[in-house]
């Protein structure tokens, strides 16, 4: 969730609503980079820059017309009790209302044009922004994602997209219709009465300052409320996730009290902050009230010595009344404008973020001939932390590596270096003599496997979700990986079947069993390289006995590379490489480690003992 509010635009009568905003660190930047984002559709713009200014000058016409309309029922009238004349000429007074209703469609196709075109410039600037972030997601290094959290990026992908487009819809059209509106009722009040506009100028800084006062007062209190629904929906969001410790530990009042306290603060800070913006309407209709006072006493005096008709006054109590919404309309036209530069902004920060580079040659591995080599690599994912220190070791076409250690050893960090999500700091990785700093990362990675410990699934069926690693695998493939995973019985014992869809509602499928789905998925993809991330960590002992039967089968003949803090998993591995501290400190298989009596000794023996308890 942004700290941006999404706002609906206020339309007469309803009065507009102040909201505080998050706002841009370079407003004026980020504006001038929209537009410039936004040249594409440079013709467009201009449509609607033009539509609105139409719809707006029709519009304004209308109501001196009308008053022509009134003064012509009036004089007719008078004439007609005076016996001077004939009365109401309704030949002339019909043309009259068929030349402002004419005027008034006219408008309405202006209006309904220039949204039309507008709504369609948001909906083409939200297409293209979703992907461009699209694109540049796959292009961003893995420190980016490891380093922010899901819900950050995801929120400048939907929470900020969608704040940029829908208000960017609102105030364009708004700013545009609004100085038009302004400048037009001006020109059209001053070509009916120069006095009579001038007076009506003092209620200018009354609707400026009311304004200001308004703005001033209510800002704090809206910042207030962003915060504390900020902390309102983490309150409610740890305590459903955590539901079962709640009630575990007998804390059901005090979570209860908390949130009341929270809720207490936020209903303290959202009643003064609706209050007072509930407040600008009444304090703009008694300030417009005021004008419309000053127009009647004034505007009769001038009836009166005939220097101005009954029906201008008419006209001019319409334009007051328009001119003074867009005024009141100012507060928030700006706050939209910062919501959108706030929103722009990191947009832009994120397609603006370092891409990996890939710099290679035209080398290609299609498969692996001889030896995996670390030659003094070291690396740190900040340049003054180094994490692996010194790593050597060559690795024989076939050979099954664990890799153990406490954590924060460095276990995965090495495995992240071999697949190229980091480049090593310092030395180099070889893979038949190649540095795979010379292999495309798409390349390399088309030889590896991986089992992580996280389960990742997608919503779609069961078969598709195990196709995932080879698309154009037939359905006998995924049937006989599913069955090597042991897993084609359960799936057998489901509703579909193979076909049964997967996603966030489905509660029939444990985790162990999700798991067993995705070690299918590596199976089917029959790579040259496994790399087994604590695989089997989510499964009971006896699924996870049936599992290391199947990776035995898979493994043979295949560099594997198995990570596991069960050290029971990796009995059979031809090395282990024991490390502490991004170092190795021992080497040997299980047998050679046991009787050196040393590292892997105390860490595999406080595992058994643990079991034994």
């Amino acid at each position: 969730m942004t700290d941006e509010n999404k706002k609906t635009p206020n339309k007469p009568g309803g009065g507009p609503k102040i909201a505080m905003t998050e706002k841009a660190k370079d407003f004026k930047g980020s504006i001038k980079n929209l537009f410039k984002y936004m040249s594409a559709y440079r013709t467009s713009l201009i449509l609607v820059i033009v539509f609105a200014i139409c719809s707006a000058i029709f519009s304004i016409v209308g109501p001196k017309i009308l008053g022509n309309a009134t003064t012509e029922i009036f004089n007719g009238l008078v004439s007609k009790i005076n016996g001077t004349g004939s009365g109401i000429d309704f030949t002339n007074l019909g043309s009259i209302l068929i030349t402002l209703v004419g005027l008034y469609v006219i408008s309405m196709i202006f209006s309904f044009m220039q949204s039309f075109i507008m709504s369609g410039i948001s909906q083409k600037l939200s297409y293209r922004l979703r992907k461009d972030i699209s694109l540049k997601i796959n292009k961003l290094p893995m420190k980016y994602f490891e380093t922010r959290t899901t819900g950050e990026i995801l929120s400048r992908i939907t929470n900020d997209v969608d704040n940029v487009s829908q208000n960017l819809n609102q105030s364009m059209t708004q700013v545009i219709t609004s100085i038009t509106t302004v400048i037009g009722v001006l020109v059209m009040m001053l070509t009916i009465s120069i006095p009579l506009t001038l007076a009506s100028m003092l209620i200018l800084p009354l609707s400026l300052f009311g304004i200001t006062f308004i703005v001033g007062k209510s800002q704090k209190h809206f910042k207030n409320q962003q915060a504390y629904l900020g902390n309102i929906n983490g309150n409610i969001e740890e305590s459903y996730s955590g539901h079962s410790i709640v009630r575990v530990f007998n804390k059901e009042k005090e979570t209860i009290d908390d949130f009341n306290k929270i809720n207490d603060k936020l209903y303290d800070s959202s009643w003064k902050s609706q209050f007072l913006s509930g407040m600008m309407m009444p304090i703009m209709t008694f300030i417009g009230n005021l004008g419309y006072v000053v127009i009647s006493i004034y505007g009769g005096y001038l009836v009166i010595i005939n220097k101005i008709e009954i029906g201008s006054i008419l006209s001019f109590t319409q334009y007051i009344r328009t001119f003074t919404y867009p005024i009141a309309q100012a507060a928030q036209v700006a706050n939209l404008m910062q919501s959108i530069a706030a929103s722009f902004e990191r947009v832009e920060e994120f397609l603006n973020e370092e891409e990996e580079i890939d710099n290679v040659s035209n080398k290609k591995l299609n498969s692996i001939e001889k030896n995996i080599t670390f030659n003094h690599v070291k690396f740190g994912y900040n340049t003054d932390k180094i994490i692996i220190k010194d790593f050597n070791i060559e690795i024989k076409k076939g050979q099954k590596i664990a890799i153990v250690g406490p954590t924060g050893a460095g276990k995965t960090t090495i495995v992240k270096l071999l697949m190229r999500f980091y480049d090593v700091t310092e030395g180099s990785i070889l893979i038949d003599n190649v540095n795979v700093k010379d292999i495309s990362r798409n390349n390399l990675r088309n030889l590896f496997g991986m089992v992580l410990q996280d389960t990742w699934l997608f919503n779609g069926t069961i078969c598709n979700n195990i196709k995932y690693s080879k698309l154009d695998a037939s359905d006998e493939e995924v049937i006989s990986a599913a069955k090597a995973a042991r897993v084609d019985h359960f799936v057998k014992t489901l509703p579909d079947g193979y076909n049964m869809i997967i996603n966030e509602e489905t509660n029939n499928i444990s985790q162990g069993q999700k798991q067993l789905m995705t070690i299918a998925r590596v199976i089917l993809k029959d790579p040259e390289i496994l790399i087994l991330d604590e695989a089997t960590s989510s499964v009971d002992t006896r699924t996870e006995v049936l599992i290391q039967e199947a990776m035995d089968n898979l493994m043979e003949g295949r560099t594997s590379f198995i990570i596991a803090h069960r050290l029971s998993t990796i009995k059979n591995a031809d090395i282990i490489l024991v490390m502490d501290q991004g170092d190795i400190v021992e080497i040997g298989n299980h047998e050679e480690l046991l009787e050196k009596n040393g590292f892997y000794s105390k860490l595999y023996n406080s595992q058994f003992e643990e079991v034994s308890e």
